[in-house]
């Protein structure tokens, strides 16, 4: 897995291989059934309350502890190529998707590529400043985004 930090741009890129085909790696993203069972690091479990994956819609969600702590947050689908790229707009808000403005948001492009059965997933994250760009990863973002792409892996071997 590659990931950079680009302090210049405030930006965020991730670049991770999967020995899956790339319509599997897809749907993993895209399907609220199969996102909610990697989208989180253990302990923590993702639970979609909706999802309408097209340009314009939107997925509510959220990252459940173990001791129930739900932690909300909301992506804006802004562009969907099918089984190649989507982009979209994310931030923390509360149970009915109104956003934590004292959070960081960011802007996700999100893109698939397949060559002999393994398929990359290359992601760049963008914030509107490097102060929040430098919040997220104070939070622990590199260590949570990383945790959540091994539960990905692990799926999508099963799968496989």
């Amino acid at each position: 897995m590659e990931f950079i930090v680009n302090k210049e741009n405030s930006s965020v890129q991730v670049k991770r291989t999967f020995e899956a085909p790339q319509s599997d790696v897809w749907a993993a993203w895209t399907e609220p059934e199969i996102l909610d069972q990697w989208w989180a690091p253990k302990p923590f479990k993702s639970r979609t309350k909706f999802m309408d994956f097209r340009e314009g819609g939107r997925r509510l969600y959220a990252m459940v502890g173990p001791n129930g702590e739900t932690h909300w947050a909301l992506a804006d689908y802004t562009s969907i190529s099918p089984k190649t790229n989507f982009k979209l707009l994310s931030g923390f808000c509360d149970e009915t998707g109104n956003i934590n403005q004292a959070m960081p948001q960011s802007t996700w492009n999100v893109d698939f590529h397949e060559a002999d059965g393994v398929t990359t997933v290359q992601v760049l994250i963008k914030h509107d400043s490097l102060t929040d760009l430098e919040k997220v990863i104070e939070m622990g973002f590199k260590e949570g985004f990383t945790a959540t792409l091994e539960e990905l892996t692990r799926l999508l071997e099963i799968k496989n």
